[in-house]
């Protein structure tokens, strides 16, 4: 985690950064939009505090050390009682010096520690006055807030009234989820308005917006409560209830918490615990729908809090445990076109190099022609880059306050970049008028790669040789290849050739998963290829099924099974070909989903639980191994593993009936661990997962093991 400091050589220094981060802080609390992304503001108000602890003499009025919201007051509302921010560590031995500071005030340990998410989004107040809603305060400094109160309307989770008569204050964070801010951005942009540059941007607008011409949803998740001064019994109650019990109060309320989440509050009772309760949100981060930059770590007693007090800025009970930023402003400098094996143009941004998440980040994703015309990105324009986990980075929009003037259009082509044919670009995403034969080479040499039909001596040189000779024109074509044929091109003597056929004989009987992951079907991989054989068990229920039946595999929703069903109805000559060369088009070991309506004893099953129950058995009806267990697999292998690729590793899980994930989490229920297992073998064992060697695993899954990897 990132702990780096802006090094201040002298008071002019210090007074720029001053002045810089107030002005950012400004920007970032009035709008979301600010100069500098939260890893510099960060970075830049360590150094601050750093200079001012070395000089204290020099400290300037406006400096944002000690003050809330970083000095940037916004709105004359006061609150009930001070809305403080919270002091942040960055690592494991900060948080660890930190807990023993913490219980040397209070005089002994803290009895339990309360372990949530950081929500990136805005510090807001809702009032409720016997039960209905009064007021929406921005934090502001801390003493006084904006209202905000027209908004509320538009905010999920904040309901109009709550369950009970009661007079309170419920203290949360406002939001987009990544669905709200693509919606909102499109709406925004339907009516001439700049993209949000990011989510907590898009909720800052937002939320300050008024009269305008269309509604932009937001989410309000609670983290705190307190009685207002006329409360009643309330008063007296709340505030000696434990953190955890006032969430669940508010949430009895009716009032949004992130209870229901991935990251849902849970309570520990030692530092270690807390940690892997840190560990765990932390791997859950990149695959949440809305953004998080930390964790709040709070004693939970209302007790333990009152003895350890506040400060001007914080509370001393509490403590936001900062990730590693996922999100920079850095340069657009070009957009490249490239052109996929299906014959998809796919524009692609390049980036002013700059390090996000501990990799720097050259290139981003950009998604198709229409995208960038709705972003209105400019080439020289300052973006947003996001990256979370191992997700490709994408740029979330231009940070348009900080143009220049000298940014240009980005160019669109108007012909196919790879080939030079007609663009159709009657859809979203435009693709060359020759589709696959735009890119045969590419499309014939990933069919026969190792993850999919695995045809060993079929690299992209001799791939060239057959387009070229005319033998093939798509890789059906390689199955009906002839041994004289062969011969003829240069370079291949009889044993080369004998070998090549060899293989080709051996792909022709892999199994379903390896053929229809070799199709290239768009919005498809290796692991949702294997999902899709073992649902339907063969290829003649694969082309069959219609939108709402592909549905029903897992991670497939409505827009992908339409594209699916779209590209197989394009590929039917090819999987007509295949079929006609004797390719096996069924999947080991799966049981296809019986019609709707399958009687089983009295009872009628629905095709969802029908596909569920086969996917967790096999074609014997026999329990799988592996049913319901969700598998990681770290280390090199041995023993009867030790010669499968990590594909194949992920294909025997799920034979089993496992799933395949490549990062360890509560969700996990087995860790395959060989040697040099390293840091999933120590989140495993922190998390209380199974672990077990290759050898016992193999014995697990014994029956789904053979020498080549297949089943």
């Amino acid at each position: 985690m990132t702990n780096s400091v802006a090094v201040l050589a002298d008071a002019s220094a210090y007074a720029a950064a001053v002045e810089e981060a107030s002005l950012a802080a400004a920007a970032y609390y009035a709008t979301g939009e600010s100069a500098l992304d939260d890893d510099a503001y960060d970075r830049l108000a360590r150094g601050i505090a750093a200079y001012e602890a070395d000089h204290p003499d020099e400290v300037l009025a406006a400096s944002p050390t000690g003050k809330v919201a970083g000095g940037a007051a916004i709105g004359d509302v006061p609150h009930t009682a001070p809305m403080l921010s919270l002091d942040n560590v960055f690592s494991a031995e900060q948080f660890t010096t930190w807990t023993a500071s913490l219980e040397r005030r209070i005089g002994r340990p803290v009895a339990a520690w309360s372990v949530e998410p950081k929500l990136d989004g805005l510090a807001v107040a809702a009032r409720y006055r016997d039960g209905r809603f009064e007021r929406l305060v921005t934090r502001g400094d801390g003493q006084a807030g904006e209202d905000v109160s027209h908004a509320a309307a538009a905010v999920v989770g904040l309901p109009e009234r709550l369950s009970a008569p009661v007079s309170i204050e419920v203290r949360g964070e406002i939001l987009m989820t990544n669905e709200q801010f693509e919606r909102g951005n499109a709406i925004r942009t339907e009516h001439g308005g700049a993209p949000f540059a990011n989510p907590r941007s898009g909720a800052a607008g937002t939320l300050r917006a008024k009269d305008r011409a269309y509604r932009v949803e937001t989410t309000f998740f609670a983290y705190g409560a307190l009685p207002l001064p006329d409360s009643g019994a309330l008063a007296r109650t709340l505030p000696e209830l434990p953190h955890s019990e006032v969430l669940s109060y508010v949430a009895e309320l009716g009032v949004h918490t992130a209870a229901g989440t991935d990251v849902a509050p849970v309570l520990a009772t030692t530092v270690e615990e807390v940690q892997a309760r840190v560990d765990a949100i932390a791997s859950l981060r990149a695959a949440l729908p809305f953004g998080i930059d930390g964790i709040v770590v709070k004693a939970d007693l209302a007790a333990d809090q009152r003895e350890a007090g506040s400060g001007s800025r914080a509370p001393r009970w509490a403590i936001a445990y900062k990730l590693p930023a996922v999100e920079k402003i850095t340069r657009l400098l070009a957009v490249e076109w490239n052109v996929g094996r299906t014959g998809v143009i796919a524009p692609r941004a390049v980036l002013e190099p700059v390090e996000i998440d501990g990799s720097t980040v050259g290139y981003a994703t950009l998604h198709n022609p229409a995208d960038i015309t709705r972003r209105d990105l400019r080439l020289g324009d300052r973006v947003m880059v996001h990256k979370a986990g191992d997700v490709i980075p994408r740029i979330e929009a231009p940070v348009v306050h900080l143009r220049t003037g000298e940014e240009t259009p980005v160019e669109f082509p108007a012909s196919c970049p790879q080939c030079g044919s007609d663009i159709d670009a009657s859809e979203q995403r435009w693709r060359c008028v020759r589709g696959r034969g735009c890119r045969l080479v590419a499309s014939v040499s990933y069919a026969a790669g190792r993850d999919q039909l695995d045809i060993e001596g079929l690299g992209s040189t001799r791939v060239v040789q057959l387009v070229e000779a005319g033998l093939v024109a798509d890789f059906a074509d390689l199955f009906t290849l002839e041994r004289a044929q062969l011969l003829a091109l240069d370079r291949m003597g009889e044993t080369s050739t004998d070998n090549l056929l060899a293989a080709i004989e051996t792909a022709r009987t892999r199994p379903l998963s390896r053929v229809f992951c070799a199709l290239g079907v768009r919005g498809t991989g290796r692991s949702m290829s294997r999902r899709v054989a073992r649902y339907f068990a063969t290829m003649d229920r694969i082309v069959a099924a219609d939108v709402e039946t592909l549905q029903r595999v897992e991670g497939i929703g409505k827009e992908k099974a339409a594209m699916v069903v779209a590209e197989l109805a394009e590929l039917a000559p090819l999987i007509d070909k295949l079929v006609a060369a004797g390719v096996n088009m069924t999947e080991p070991g799966a049981t296809p989903p019986p019609e709707p309506g399958t009687e089983t004893g009295t009872e009628t099953r629905t095709d969802a639980e029908a596909g569920a129950e086969a996917a967790a058995t096999g074609a014997s009806g026999a329990e799988l191994p592996l049913a319901g267990m969700t598998v990681v697999v770290t280390g090199a292998m041995s023993g009867a593993l030790e010669k499968l690729t990590r594909n194949q590793m992920n294909e025997l899980i799920e034979r089993a009936g496992g799933r395949s994930s490549s990062s360890v989490s509560r969700r996990t229920s087995l860790l395959v661990a060989g040697e040099k297992a390293g840091s999933k073998r120590t989140k495993a064992e922190e998390l209380g997962v199974r672990i077990a060697v290759p050898e016992e695993f193999a014995e697990l899954v014994g029956a789904f093991l053979t020498a080549d990897g297949e089943g």
